[in-house]
């Protein structure tokens, strides 16, 4: 990990905050207590940052300095609110093409979805709080730079955003081998959102349950699983495809 990547100690990390300072997210010691941490939560709490209680042995792995029982992650890039991007799309007369990431935990997945994704126009990619990959220097170069061109907005409930879309009147579209069509022969041409699931668990019951449309990918391997990036570019480059030819 580069050393430019965190930074360590209560005043320090609440400077950076109050200095605009992009935050990933914050791992604090567990039973830590003081002045200046209330002091700290409350700004975390008023920016909405990502916080992770971890035994000090957590810490301790990243830095041996001393970090006073609490780190902060930086972000390379800076996060946008989706509610802000869809209305600038309509009044911009643009189809919006969103792509959701459930749980997505691989950096490398993360940096290459972000590359197909930018590619292909897509206006802006969605990624829970909690439990997804990391945007550090491996899903920045991974991405060839794409993270720093595509709005990426972070939410602490992916349902609700999802909701959201929806009375946007945008479709929802899933990617799951529990879908019955083909995604080839769902329409995408209006706007839409595309959902990936998680490397290993796929997409949350939930969010299925709440989608529009469950997109199937034929397969015809032993293996019975794509890597998420491949998926993912075979879903953002179809609906690209029919918006380009104008019909499925």
């Amino acid at each position: 990990m580069e050393k430019t990547d965190y930074i360590f100690g209560m005043r320090t990390i609440i400077e950076a905050i109050n200095s605009g300072k992009e935050i990933e997210k914050i791992l604090i010691k567990k039973g830590l207590q003081g002045e200046l941490y209330h002091e700290l939560m409350d700004l975390v709490h008023q920016m909405q940052i990502p916080i992770q209680l971890v035994p000090i042995e957590k810490l301790d792995r990243v830095t041996r300095k001393n970090h006073q029982g609490i780190l902060a992650f930086i972000s390379p890039i800076t996060y946008q609110n989706i509610e802000e991007i869809i209305p600038r799309l309509y009044e911009e007369g643009k189809t919006a093409l969103i792509l959701i990431l459930d749980e997505l935990t691989d950096v490398r997945n993360f940096g290459a979805i972000a590359r197909s994704a930018e590619v292909a126009g897509v206006h802006a990619i969605i990624i829970p709080e909690k439990g997804s990959a990391q945007i550090n220097a491996d899903a920045i170069k991974t991405s060839a730079g794409a993270l720093h061109l595509i709005p990426v907005c972070r939410t602490k409930s992916l349902s609700g955003v999802v909701k959201y879309l929806k009375n946007s009147g945008l479709k929802i579209v899933s990617a799951t081998d529990k879908g019955e069509t083909f995604y080839y022969n769902i329409d995408m041409k209006d706007p839409v959102a595309i959902i990936l699931g998680s490397e290993d668990l796929g997409i949350e019951a939930g969010l299925l349950k709440i989608s529009d449309e469950w997109a199937k990918i034929p397969q015809n391997g032993q293996i019975q699983s794509l890597n998420v990036s491949v998926a993912a570019g075979i879903m953002i480059f179809e609906a690209l495809r029919q918006r380009s030819v104008g019909g499925l």
